[in-house]
């Protein structure tokens, strides 16, 4: 190893060691209150703006630390492993950043990813609509070429950052009658203004103190520079390079929620006492305890394996997929397990082990379901081994 690599290494260190430190005393203690309360964590976003967060993997040559996808993802599973949803605060803002950093125009890049970087600019990707959620081609939000702008019309939903945010990379159709329905496809980078609503909040069973809402667009004007990379008819192409990265990133959720299902087991399984011993001792949550111990292990090695190949610059939608899948569905079955261990207290709002209950299923859905995954994963294994 170079001695910039060790440089590099050393330096990675100690911003997640600041970064445990600030999950340990800004975040943990209010955690319940903003999760039960279903408050949006101001404080918190505006801290973590001071420590580059929100730059976390944007070039330095932009502002941003410049940190790899392998750390990024780390600083995710930390992040979670306190609570999740500050983790969505910034992923769907770097998704964005991402997609003008691998796409945008050299003028994008310096008008947008500075203000990113700081969190001056923050925000999201606007893919999903009320009548399609997987299936993205079949999108039905317009941008008509009018002049040098683009008129906007058309409805998004389940958007995060979109209340508080303030900049979105909105998926559209500037030709709805192109055929392969793809080529029609374009991003645009939009910022709000008249014509972009907020509709209304939505109410989640988890997933709490992070905006999630529907929007609508009516005559919204774009300026045509707007467009990223300048060309019309590539937006599904840089959604889907945008969605391994996503991918990455709840699946280290998921390897965090497990993280903390299995951490809660293991302290209160040496706490409670079932027929004069601690149940840790009963054969029977040893079981649960090994299973949930390896899931999580597992959950963590494929993450690690897909954020390398992310940081090569490689095809990796197949790693991202099978890590997605197995580190989402460890979360959830870890939260289960964890919940069974606590018996009566795990259904209990005094205790963590409900929220991550309610917190892991949405992993299994966001950035594409489990069974897309198992779906990319075979198919990329069959393209990859031609007979």
């Amino acid at each position: 190893m170079t001695a910039t690599e060790l440089d590099t290494l050393d330096n990675d260190q100690l911003i997640l060691d600041a970064l445990d430190r600030f999950l340990e005393t800004e975040v943990r203690p209010h955690v319940h209150k903003f999760d039960h309360g279903d408050i949006y964590p101001a404080e918190i976003v505006e801290k973590m703006k001071e420590m580059g967060l929100f730059g976390c993997i944007i070039d330095p040559e932009y502002g941003g630390l410049g940190l790899s996808t392998r750390t990024y993802a780390q600083i995710i599973t930390r992040i979670a492993r306190v609570w999740m949803s500050v983790s969505g605060i910034i992923n769907s803002h770097l998704i964005l950043a991402m997609l003008v950093q691998r796409n945008g125009t050299p003028e994008q890049k310096s008008k947008y990813l500075p203000k990113f970087a700081t969190g001056e600019w923050r925000g999201g990707i606007g893919l999903t609509e009320p009548d399609c959620g997987t299936d993205l081609q079949a999108i039905r939000t317009t941008a008509k070429r009018v002049g040098d702008e683009y008129i906007v019309n058309g409805n998004k939903t389940w958007i995060t950052n979109s209340k508080h945010g303030n900049t979105l990379a909105l998926l559209v159709k500037t030709d709805p009658t192109a055929e392969p329905r793809h080529r029609g496809m374009s991003l645009l980078l939009v910022q709000k203004g008249p014509g972009f609503e907020v509709s209304r909040q939505l109410e989640k069973l988890g997933y709490k103190g992070i905006d999630t809402c529907e929007l609508s667009f009516n005559d919204f004007h774009v300026p045509a520079d707007a467009l990223i990379g300048g060309v019309e008819g590539k937006g599904l192409q840089q959604v889907l390079g945008g969605l391994e990265l996503g991918r990455i990133n709840v699946a280290a959720r998921g390897v965090g929620i497990a993280q903390a299902a299995l951490e809660e087991s293991i302290s209160y399984s040496q706490q409670r006492k079932t027929f004069g011993k601690p149940i840790c001792e009963h054969q029977a949550i040893q079981l649960k305890l090994g299973e949930m111990a390896t899931r999580t292990e597992a959950g963590r090695l494929l993450v690690d394996a897909a954020a390398q190949k992310y940081d090569r610059g490689e095809r990796c939608d197949m790693e991202a997929g099978m890590a997605k899948y197995f580190a989402t569905e460890a979360a959830l079955e870890n939260s289960i397990e964890a919940m069974r261990i606590h018996g009566a207290y795990g259904y209990s709002k005094e205790y963590n082990v409900e929220r991550l209950y309610r917190d892991a299923p949405l992993l299994v859905i966001g950035e594409g379901t489990n069974e897309m995954q198992r779906i990319i994963i075979a198919k990329q294994l069959i393209e990859r081994s031609p007979v």
